[in-house]
């Protein structure tokens, strides 16, 4: 399977020919636009950095065993789920997730993470999930998917209709989901206007068809282009690894405290939700 980086600058070498893409970024068609995408398409792939390779590290284990009265934490999805880019598996999206909910329930938390590099969500219930025994009972889930769906043209309801399976999925198995939106493309890379409006518009229009669809089917929702989305703008040194398109370990600890307060909330710990926190309104 290719890296989420090599079939992004691959991507950005074709989208600049898709018969759509030119009013999609603002009705400026022509072959000007698709020129200037092209152009766009080189910058960026000269300058993006080393790819990390196409497997994360591993970081299921149990976490402070000490504490008892275990959770269990599934996390399911992309690269990001997986944690590309960290370079010890505590520093993982999964690890860090894991130690934090330790901490702030005072209970011993078993990690299980089946998320892949590369994945679009339609690989979610067809890849990953059927890896788990049948007996495996989660306490919570979380789910980030989405960037290789708007890289891929994936067809929004397409994308949205394998989000609801998984969903279903995992609440049979007795989890309360927590879904991680799809983030701002248009913050990745040196990427340009008119490419870097049709990311930014894309993953926003993906981000909350996802979020509709999660809070209809009863789960939680973390909006990441809202509640993290800044820090990865305003702060790319920082918040990307040398790729200039994964998390970087500091990316990855500040998604991580984003997502923790609806696990929190979601196990039934008092906690103060941001902005950004939606639960699914039961009736």
């Amino acid at each position: 399977m290719q890296s989420d980086r090599v079939t992004y600058v691959r991507w950005l070498g074709r989208v600049a020919v898709g018969a759509g893409l030119a009013g999609a970024v603002g009705g400026a068609a022509g072959l000007g636009t698709v020129t200037l995408m092209k152009r766009q398409a080189a910058y960026a792939r000269q300058v993006i950095g080393k790819p990390l390779g196409e497997i994360a590290l591993k970081a299921d284990r149990t976490y402070k065993k000490s504490y008892g009265d275990r959770l269990d934490l599934v996390i399911v999805g992309d690269s990001i789920a997986a944690g590309l880019g960290a370079h010890r598996p505590k520093r993982t999206l999964g690890g860090r997730l894991a130690r934090e909910l330790a901490k702030a329930t005072g209970r011993t938390v078993r990690l299980t993470s089946i998320a892949e590099v590369g994945a679009e969500a339609w690989m979610i219930p067809e890849r990953q999930l059927p890896r788990l025994k049948p007996s495996y009972r989660p306490d919570v889930a979380v789910v980030i998917v989405g960037g290789n769906d708007v890289i891929h043209r994936v067809p929004l309801a397409d994308s949205v209709t394998s989000l609801v399976e998984v969903i279903e999925d995992l609440k049979v198995r007795g989890a309360t989901v927590i879904v991680g939106t799809c983030p701002d493309l248009g913050a990745i890379g040196p990427v340009k206007r008119p490419l870097k409006s049709y990311l930014s518009h894309t993953s926003k229009s993906l981000a909350a068809a996802q979020a509709e669809a999660a809070l209809a089917h009863g789960a939680r929702v973390v909006r990441l282009a809202e509640v993290v989305g800044p820090l990865f703008t305003n702060h790319p040194d920082e918040m990307f690894s040398i790729d200039r398109f994964h998390p970087s370990e500091l990316g990855y600890k500040r998604t991580a405290e984003a997502l923790l307060p609806s696990l929190l909330a979601a196990l039934g710990v008092s906690v103060e939700v941001p902005h950004g926190h939606y639960a699914p309104v039961m009736v």
